[in-house]
């Protein structure tokens, strides 16, 4: 399995350390009813939660690029490779910019997370 592909299982469960990061952000925590205990999070749980939501929604178009990057003979592998490496790395530190509340430097690795799998797109064409 290469790199990239990887990148797709970790990208995956990036959405989950969140979440259990907001889920461990104050006491009292129902699994009967864990969406309204999410719902009601403050301050840097809250952050937490919303970087879970931000990581499923980033996830879909990624995967797409990877396998569609793969699938064609455009893209070298290393190029595929480092590109699906940088967009984790930027998910990673989008979640813990967004937990620490470092809006700028949140929307700058957002970006360039966007650009790493825009990119394996364009090179793919």
């Amino acid at each position: 399995m290469t790199i990239a592909y990887w990148c797709v299982l970790a990208a995956a469960i990036i959405p989950y350390i969140w979440v259990i990061t907001a889920k461990a952000s104050k006491p009292g925590f129902n699994n009967n009813k864990p969406r309204i205990f999410l719902d009601e999070l403050e301050g840097w749980g809250q952050r937490a939660n919303w970087a879970q939501a931000n990581s499923f929604e980033a996830f879909p178009a990624f995967a797409a690029a990877v396998i569609i990057g793969s699938a064609v003979s455009n893209i070298e592998q290393n190029t595929l490779d480092a590109l699906a490496l940088l967009f984790v790395i930027c998910r990673l530190l989008h979640g813990v910019f967004y937990i620490t509340d470092k809006a700028t430097l949140r929307s700058i690795v957002w970006f360039i997370g966007i650009s790493s799998w825009v990119s394996i797109f364009v090179l793919s064409a």
